[in-house]
């Protein structure tokens, strides 16, 4: 997925985000971004086996552990983990609409075997600069970065 309409379109139909490698850190992207995707309106999950909770909501140690199904599964695991991930994320009973490798990260071959599962794929960009720049007025924009 790599034009502005379908990553709008994808953000637009999103409402719960599970963030696989979210951080407590304030200085650390997988804090700073799923923090500011929550302030916007979406409902996050926290994934990580090193939290037990995450901005006072319950952490889980997998996708499978998972409560319930997620919209967009949103990855800050290095590249080399993402074939791996792939792997967990079609074993789940469920899909996401949409599998987000963050800003740095990219898996070509593993993003096909998801693609091929109708699982539609983002690479190498930050959900949190994309929903600035593609769903927030001008204005804001300015105010906010």
């Amino acid at each position: 997925m790599e034009s502005d309409a379908e990553v709008r379109a994808a953000i637009e139909a999103t409402r719960t985000i599970a963030v696989l490698g979210a951080k407590t850190g304030a200085s650390d992207d997988a804090w700073e971004v799923p923090h500011y995707l929550r302030s916007v309106g979406f409902r996050i999950q926290a994934v990580s086996p090193k939290l037990a909770t995450w901005e006072g909501e319950p952490a889980y140690p997998s996708l499978a552990a998972l409560p319930e199904p997620v919209d967009l599964i949103d990855v800050f695991r290095a590249s080399r983990h993402v074939p791996a991930h792939a792997d967990e994320i079609l074993a789940l009973p469920w899909r996401p609409r949409v599998v987000w490798l963050q800003l740095g990260i990219r898996h070509d071959e593993a993003a096909a075997r998801l693609e091929e599962a109708g699982i539609r794929v983002v690479q190498d960009r930050c959900l949190l600069v994309e929903h600035r720049r593609l769903l927030t007025p001008h204005s804001a924009r300015t105010r906010t970065a």
